[in-house]
């Protein structure tokens, strides 16, 4: 494990501790994982109450349950990377069967399609769940209760479905898809469907007006595995953080992962606290945006998410059907310790050349009146407004040909810059996404006069 200061170790602690003991939950495990690695774990309360004050650890394996949806949703922008769908393939397209028109894999990713929640049959009353065949006529059955994009609707359903997507388009079952393409890359050996027979934790549901935990029943959820079928660990989980916060191209490219975590619908209408990007869950407290996934199944309250800008993620595993809200306890986690010991800063690195066709381009161009500093950062031309705040990321340019670029991120990301030089070859003004930029501050229209 990394270091975590022994103060800030002792605070995290004490936050996972106060969550067991008021959340009247048998047993939790807290965890941070940051710079590449599992960084701290505690565990509170029992595994299995069977055996009371030995509490879960790192590899007792907790029911994730929602949280699988969040690897479905890799396997399937995998397979668009890999040319097999496309972000607007309608069902129908990839399910021939299908009777539903027009829901869109991009609408399934981020619970805008409009579909009811639940496979048909009261599932979740009667404890039957549908294999694959009864799941597509299923679908077939169930509502479209809201219009595509019009408002978030959560649906277990769409994330079976595309569970099922991912089974045709890859040839092989959903959770083999997935063991291949994620979990074996990322050595996440305890992430199976269901318990695998190591350390576990038990799960209960903790009844409101008595303390006798009653145990929950394992289930086999069949064909909704891809939406919640998943049992973790700690360790394993921390993997998948640090995959989230730094991408490996043999499972997922990080431009791919970044367009995942783009909001695409807001859920939380009154405060904008919560949206969904595709599969992502996105988080806001206070100023930081957490990326990541809840889950719940009968026993077990899971959650991780994960602060990209610093690799810095949280894991609350909690084995109460009642258990308190986890996204709050891994997000407190992240909190404590982004705010008490945070990672010390990248060193700055001295560049080495500045490309010739750039040394008359740097220093300060006005737009519209703002003025934009043009700078060179390791042989990259980057750009940004003196009044811009702290923590937005200058615009970064790619050299195409002589005297045009492609801004690649930050600010006007995918327009062209062109540079115009005079018969000297001295830039005299630039038209950035058509834009004019000049030395000088001029109103819209001066240099025309």
């Amino acid at each position: 494990m990394t270091d975590i200061a022994a103060q800030t170790q002792t605070a995290l602690t004490r936050l996972v501790a106060e969550r067991q003991s008021k959340g009247r939950v048998p047993g939790v495990v807290g965890a941070v994982a940051r710079d590449g690695s599992l960084a701290w774990s505690h565990g509170a309360g029992s595994a299995d109450l069977d055996a009371p004050g030995v509490p879960p650890t790192a590899d007792s394996q907790f029911l994730i349950a929602s949280q699988s949806k969040t690897l479905t949703a890799v396997a399937i922008m995998a397979l668009r990377d890999e040319g097999k769908l496309s972000l607007d393939d309608t069902v129908e397209k990839l399910i021939p069967e299908s009777k539903h028109e027009g829901v869109t894999v991009r609408q399934m990713l981020s619970h805008a399609s409009g579909m009811q929640r639940e496979p048909v049959g009261d599932v979740w009353d009667v404890m039957k769940f549908p294999d694959r065949s009864e799941l597509v006529a299923g679908w077939n059955e169930a509502e479209r209760v809201g219009k595509p994009h019009h408002r978030f609707h959560y649906s277990n359903l769409v994330f079976s479905l595309l569970g099922e997507i991912v089974a045709r388009l890859d040839g092989r079952s959903w959770y083999d898809a997935i063991k291949a393409r994620i979990l074996d890359p990322l050595e996440m050996r305890r992430t199976t469907v269901g318990m695998d027979g190591g350390p576990t934790a038990v799960g209960y549901y903790v009844p409101p007006f008595s303390d006798v935990p009653v145990r929950e029943q394992l289930l086999d959820i069949g064909s909704m595995d891809a939406c919640g079928g998943l049992a973790s660990t700690a360790e394993d989980l921390a993997k998948w953080a640090m995959f989230v916060a730094n991408p490996v191209d043999e499972v997922l490219s990080k431009d791919t992962l970044d367009e995942m975590c783009q909001v695409q619908i807001m859920a939380d209408m009154d405060r904008w606290q919560l949206a969904f990007g595709l599969g992502f869950m996105l988080l806001r407290r206070g100023d930081r945006i957490f990326v990541g996934h809840d889950g719940g199944m009968p026993g077990h309250i899971t959650s991780t998410f994960v602060h990209r800008p610093s690799g810095t993620a949280g894991i609350a595993l909690q084995s109460s059907t009642s258990a308190p809200a986890p996204s709050l306890l891994a997000t407190d986690l992240i909190i404590k310790v982004l705010e008490d010991d945070p990672l010390p800063a990248d060193p700055w690195l001295p560049g080495t050349t500045v490309p010739d066709e750039l040394t008359g381009v740097l220093g300060t161009w006005f737009s519209e009146g703002t003025p934009f500093v043009f700078s060179v950062k390791n042989g990259e031309l980057q750009a940004k407004s003196p009044a811009a705040a702290e923590h937005l990321a200058p615009a970064v340019f790619t050299r195409l040909s002589e005297d045009l670029y492609r801004t690649t991120s930050g600010r006007e990301t995918g327009e062209l810059l062109r540079i115009t030089r005079n018969t000297t070859g001295t830039p005299v003004k630039l038209h950035w996404a058509t834009y004019l930029c000049t030395r000088a501050p001029l109103s819209f229209g001066e240099h025309l006069r």
